[in-house]
């Protein structure tokens, strides 16, 4: 068993470096389809995290601004959050209908069929990039001072990326098998948003439920960011190296998974 797991490490390691132009063709190919017919362009990476801050600061800080106080003003901090969340989500949306709506790529030619899902990953990327100009000129705005600490962005992105990688390998599997799961995962986004630090702070939250909320991956994740970004101050050292080891394994449980099943995706596309 061991032996084949390292042969199957070697096989996964190898087809990366050998197709790797073709991940980079294909993420240019979605960047060009997902942008080609929309009138605003790159601006829907900003559009949607802006309006959700504005609904936001205006419903919480309206109906309970005591229990939304953050240490900055709040429509920088949510925006923060929205946009790093949106990073995540977005990319785990589109990887999930990637090997399912290419049917004529993993049905006619052979390649590493996990290079549709990274590539919807490092597309929502892209988009991060672009949303982080709105959240320049807000922090601008607000009088918010960088530091140091954005050093450590690429860091968080990189971790960022090997853990939505990992859940999009899992939900794409599952939704070439089972096709209502792409539905379930716009549920599952907007749940899983709303049990992560994204528009409230979590310290306000104790007892199980504050417990809880802290075990999801993306709350430290999120965390993070707003420690870097907005308060020039190094991550948590606990919750990064529980972010880094969840990501890491998940990562690595996901993309074997992933490969030891693959040959059987052209019979169930």
């Amino acid at each position: 068993m061991t032996e084949s797991l390292v042969v199957d490490v070697k096989e996964m390691v190898a087809e990366q470096i050998e197709y790797r132009e073709l991940l980079y063709q294909i993420t240019l190919r979605d960047l060009k389809l997902r942008y080609k017919q929309t009138v605003m362009g790159f601006g829907w990476a900003i559009f949607m995290p802006l309006l959700n801050t504005a609904l936001f600061s205006v419903i919480f800080m309206e109906v309970a601004p005591s229990a939304f106080q953050t240490a900055v003003p709040y429509p920088v901090w949510v925006y923060c959050g929205l946009a790093f969340w949106n990073f995540f989500a977005a990319g785990v949306r589109f990887a999930t209908n990637s090997l399912s709506g290419n049917l004529n790529l993993v049905t006619k030619v052979y390649f590493p069929r996990e290079i549709l899902p990274v590539s919807a990953v490092l597309v929502s990327t892209v988009d991060f990039v672009v949303s982080t100009t709105v959240l320049a000129a807000l922090m601008i705005w607000f009088h918010v001072v960088p530091g140091w600490a954005l050093l450590l962005v690429p860091f968080l992105m990189l971790v960022q990326i090997l853990f939505a990688t990992a859940v999009s390998l899992v939900l794409a599997m599952a939704n070439v098998f089972f096709r209502d799961v792409k539905y379930l995962v716009e549920a599952l986004m907007t749940l899983w948003m709303f049990a992560t630090a994204v528009v409230y702070p979590i310290d306000k939250l104790g007892g199980r439920l504050g417990m809880i909320m802290r075990l999801n991956p993306m709350t430290p994740m999120i965390e993070a960011f707003r420690s870097v970004v907005l308060y020039n101050r190094m991550p948590d050292p606990l919750g990064m190296t529980y972010i880094i080891v969840i990501s890491v394994l998940s990562l690595s449980v996901a993309w074997l998974t992933f490969h030891r099943a693959e040959f059987k995706f052209a019979e169930s596309v």
